[in-house]
């Protein structure tokens, strides 16, 4: 069930790295930084609505778990309502949206002209996004996970045939990248509507309608819906904003502090969409269980999924402590920036290993639809985080920022860690 989903998760990362090699040896150091600004700033305006994913398939899971396959389409209608008022208001308040972002980010004036043109351009791509999200969601919680390989390669394939048209043969640099992301999450749209129209006709046994309005509509459904949404959304809004002051912090070092910042960053992604891939398995499976209320199925989830995410990370860490440097200069050819960021792959490194316990438990929890937990952990660990980095920058500099950054993932672990015997003790 994990292959698929690393694979598909690894698209996206991977993607990432495409993009940064292309600016970081076709523009300058200012293209760089615009686009780790942007970045943070979508990370903000997308990734803070990533409960469109993660409560989406929890109540998928779980209704699959308790044999209930109106409920299933009634959770994926209720998801792409949401997604598409979330949406029409980020293109309503898109100019002051902008501005407010730049305001709060410290960057150069010629970094920030770019950012916010790559903003403006790539946020037309927001609805077809946020309903794509919405499937994501369901076709973890059905355990589809080749479908979702599918869907994946297809959108980041495009993304990166776009890219590489308008940012290598136009030349229209970090403006490229916006336009054809946002182009590709359009088709893509397309597919994955089609795709999960498909699955769930195939799977209907029941004698409703295939959208069972009144179930969408049902108040307590609904509530529920938007309560565990409320949770997530908190936890991702603080959680991102722990990777923004990262990278505000960073922007004060110097656009060379930034940008080398931004690479390794590039490395950490990678690695955390691959070990994500053991815990969407397991909300898949956990949601399952709880749903089906068979305690030995969530312990087996549990301990198999987190064997292969542990043994995975130490297998990555390595690899990224004696690859990291010479992959550094695959991804930038500028001077400076490869010597800041070579000389900080051992942090990265090490972040890697650390963090895969807090992905392991955000997996667990979201499967269980735990979120008020995932939430207060996420308050516990950012405030940890700023309190550090405030502390450290001052003794170290940008290498206090990096121990700050890993103190962030310990307390994450820990937070969910001390919450986890009262879980299954509810099953």
């Amino acid at each position: 069930m994990a292959w698929p989903i690393i694979l598909a998760n690894a698209t996206v990362p991977a993607l990432g790295l495409v993009d940064t090699a292309l600016i970081g040896n076709l523009g300058g150091v200012r293209d760089l930084g615009a686009i780790a600004l942007a970045t943070l700033i979508f990370n903000f305006v997308y990734w803070g609505f990533g409960f469109l994913r993660m409560g989406t398939t929890g109540f998928v899971a779980q209704a699959r778990g308790a044999g209930d396959e109106a409920e299933v389409r009634a959770v994926l209608a209720r998801a792409l309502g949401i997604a598409l008022a979330i949406s029409v208001l980020l293109l309503l308040v898109r100019g002051p949206l902008g501005a407010l972002a730049l305001t709060l980010l410290h960057g150069s004036p010629e970094v920030e002209a770019l950012t916010q043109r790559f903003f403006e351009l790539r946020l037309w791509g927001a609805p077809a996004s946020l309903a794509t999200l919405a499937v994501r969601g369901t076709l973890i919680g059905l355990g589809l996970s080749r479908d979702l390989l599918l869907l994946e390669l297809i959108l980041n394939g495009l993304n990166l045939a776009l890219n590489l048209t308008f940012v290598g043969a136009l030349g229209w640099g970090a403006p490229g990248i916006a336009i054809g992301t946002a182009c590709a999450e359009w088709l893509s749209l397309v597919f994955s509507l089609s795709l999960i129209a498909l699955r769930l006709r195939a799977r209907k046994r029941d004698e409703e309608a295939f959208w069972p309005w009144p179930r969408i509509r049902r108040g307590e459904a609904l509530l529920a819906l938007l309560r565990a949404n409320g949770d997530i959304m908190l936890r991702t809004v603080l959680l991102l904003f722990g990777f923004a002051w990262f990278t505000d912090q960073s922007a004060r070092f110097g656009d060379v502090a930034l940008a080398a910042n931004h690479v390794l960053l590039q490395f950490i992604s990678f690695s955390a969409f691959f070990l994500d891939g053991y815990a969407f398995a397991a909300e898949t499976l956990i949601g399952g269980a709880i749903g089906a209320r068979v305690r030995s199925a969530f312990d087996d989830a549990v301990a198999r999924s987190s064997e292969l995410a542990l043994a995975s990370a130490l297998l990555l860490a390595v690899g990224l402590y004696v690859l990291g440097p010479r992959a550094v200069d695959v991804l930038t050819d500028l001077p400076d920036v490869r010597a800041t960021a070579r000389a900080l792959v051992p942090y990265s490194a090490l972040y890697v290993l650390l963090a895969v316990g807090a992905f392991q438990l955000d997996g667990i929890f979201i499967g269980a639809t735990r979120t008020r937990d995932m939430r207060n952990a996420a308050v516990l660990s950012t405030g940890t985080f700023v309190l550090a980095a405030h502390v450290l920058t001052g003794w170290d500099g940008n290498r206090g920022l990096w121990i700050a950054f890993l103190l962030f993932a310990v307390a994450r672990a820990l937070a969910l860690g001390l919450r986890y015997p009262a879980l299954r003790a509810s099953i």
